[in-house]
């Protein structure tokens, strides 16, 4: 599954046992809102996918890495790691990617709080 073309498409990056996953699913599922759920660690994204996600978020992968898994470490990383370092580490260890992410058109949002993929839903 890719990450969404269109603005009439929302696809939230999940990851069931995370509990602010759950809640922005949660969040989502109250409102009605129509969304396709991608479960990351099982359909992870593609090096191309991450660089795209990247920029839908407007922010540095530095900022949306989670640096507190064990693969972070294990996969040489530190405080001073590059972009493409890290993208190439989540690419090939999903875990590493921050959850949940919704994708809507061309913007993205990290939920944490898992409010904030609301913001999608404001054009």
């Amino acid at each position: 599954m890719a990450l969404p073309d269109s603005a009439d498409e929302l696809v939230l990056l999940h990851n069931p046992r995370c509990s602010k996953s759950r809640a922005a699913r949660a969040l989502l599922e109250e409102r009605g809102v129509p969304f396709t759920e991608r479960r990351y660690l099982e359909d992870a994204l593609a090096r191309d996918e991450l660089e795209e996600l990247e920029r839908r978020l407007g922010r540095p992968v530095a900022e949306w890495v989670r640096r507190g898994e064990a693969a972070f470490a294990e996969a040489g990383l530190d405080a001073t790691s590059d972009g493409k370092s890290l993208l190439d580490a989540i690419a090939s260890h999903p875990i590493l990617l921050e959850r949940p992410i919704a994708v809507r058109g061309s913007r993205a949002r990290v939920g944490r709080p898992p409010e904030r993929i609301l913001e999608l839903l404001e054009d």
